[in-house]
């Protein structure tokens, strides 16, 4: 997830998913809901995530996963694009994802991954 075309580009191959603006800087949503966004922060994006995940996430790998003051009451984190672990990241996102998914999609997929 090197920069935000590649975080874009895999956020569009989950089902249901499109292009969109949140607060007017590019995102991802699904079903009229962002779960991805460019973010405010050069050389991060925002992904959504419950706060106790959240939490765990900036723990357990500080130097991908963390925040500004701006997200710390939101469900939400801000993650380096340059992380040294991708597949983390993309199971990150896919769970921000189904979070947002209307049940119906989730049960197409499954479980939470």
């Amino acid at each position: 997830m090197d920069d935000w075309a590649a975080v874009e580009a895999f956020a569009l191959t989950l089902p249901g998913t499109e292009a969109s603006t949140s607060y007017r800087q590019p995102a991802v949503k699904v079903d009229g809901k962002a779960f991805v966004s460019t973010g405010s922060e050069p050389g991060s994006f925002h992904v959504r995530s419950p706060h106790e995940e959240k939490a765990v996430l900036m723990e357990t790998d500080p130097a991908t996963f963390w925040q500004t003051p701006h997200y710390a009451d939101w469900p939400g984190l801000l993650v380096r694009h340059d992380g040294p672990d991708p597949d983390r990241v993309r199971l990150v996102v896919v769970r921000a994802w189904w979070d947002r998914a209307k049940p119906a999609t989730r049960r197409a997929w499954g479980e939470r991954p």
